[in-house]
């Protein structure tokens, strides 16, 4: 079992006023409403805004459309908003965003998918993320033990221009670059753009053409799921197969309990979205915060009780 060593995400404040604050206008632009992820993100955003009370706010689909996310941007701000949350389509497309932003005097935090700028971002700009270095090795470790540092390898990516997916796919292949893992091969590697769907597509294609493998890796769990779909479609013994995804979706957690899925990594996405509008209501009325925040990959007692008693950080089937 592995557990992050990363400390806990603390937004760095100053000057916490104890009066009464007024309302704060919050708009906030998604990357897509039908992401199961992001739709945790977005649904914890929606609750802290209850709880806090004193927080208006507005949340678009962007429709993984870098236009129409740059139109939003651009007319929140016309608006009035007192900050803005932005889950970027493409980290590449934000520097047009955190330039309106800060021409604007509105400030921006990125939540989840990383910026282009991450360590260059300006004042009144922040990020709320997961380090994804973690994510994609603890993963690739754990499938390295349970194939004994050897077989054939089917790499599931999510979309090309994402952070999170080129990063966790080059985890992959740095620990199967170690010697202990050095027996691991990739066979295949395509994307299936963190869609169940795509992905159970992708892996009945792999199943009919013959590909000979002992493991899926994907990039999340909706990925992985889609892989096993197709290879129960087929009366596969999932025995025989080592499947990985990423996130401990309740989904994830649910097959992983169903004995499919044998790896999943915890991403707090929950707490990652209380934390972006924490840090945006901070940041509009006047408070610093850290330029990135970070939210460790790590069990969550309230979301993973749920389906599994008890899990470690990286949760893994024994049969």
């Amino acid at each position: 079992m592995f557990k992050s060593t990363l400390s806990a995400a603390v937004i760095l404040v100053s000057g916490l006023s104890t009066g009464a604050l007024a309302q704060t206008d919050v708009s906030v632009s998604m990357t897509a409403f039908d992401n199961p992820f992001l739709t945790i993100i977005r649904t914890a955003m929606e609750e802290e805004a209850d709880l806090l009370g004193d927080v208006t706010l507005n949340i678009e689909d962007a429709q993984v459309d870098v236009a129409r996310q740059l139109d939003q941007v651009n007319r929140f701000i016309a608006n009035g908003a007192d900050a803005i949350v932005v889950n970027a389509v493409d980290g590449n497309s934000t520097l047009a965003l955190t330039k309106a932003a800060k021409e604007a005097g509105v400030p921006l935090v990125y939540v989840n998918h990383p910026p282009f700028d991450l360590d260059q971002l300006p004042e009144g700009t922040t990020f709320v993320g997961s380090n994804e270095i973690d994510s994609g090795t603890m993963q690739t470790k754990e499938v390295c033990d349970l194939l004994g540092g050897k077989g054939k390898v089917l790499v599931i990516m999510g979309p090309l221009e994402s952070h999170a997916s080129l990063t966790r796919t080059k985890d992959i292949h740095d620990v199967i670059a170690t010697p202990e893992c050095s027996g691991m091969e990739v066979v295949e590697e395509q994307t299936a753009n963190w869609k169940r769907g795509e992905a159970q597509d992708l892996m009945t294609n792999w199943l009919t053409s013959g590909v000979e493998f002992d493991a899926v890796i994907a990039n999340n769990d909706e990925m992985a799921i889609g892989a096993i779909l197709a290879m129960k479609s087929v009366g596969m013994n999932m025995n025989d197969v080592v499947v990985a995804g990423i996130d401990a979706t309740r989904d994830g957690l649910s097959a992983l309990e169903a004995g499919g899925l044998d790896v999943t990594v915890y991403q707090n996405a929950k707490r990652q979205g209380e934390v972006a509008l924490e840090a945006a209501k901070r940041m509009a009325n006047g408070e610093s915060v850290d330029r990135a925040i970070w939210v460790p990959f790590e069990p969550s007692p309230e979301e993973i009780s749920n389906n599994i008693a008890k899990a470690p950080t990286i949760s893994t089937r024994n049969d």
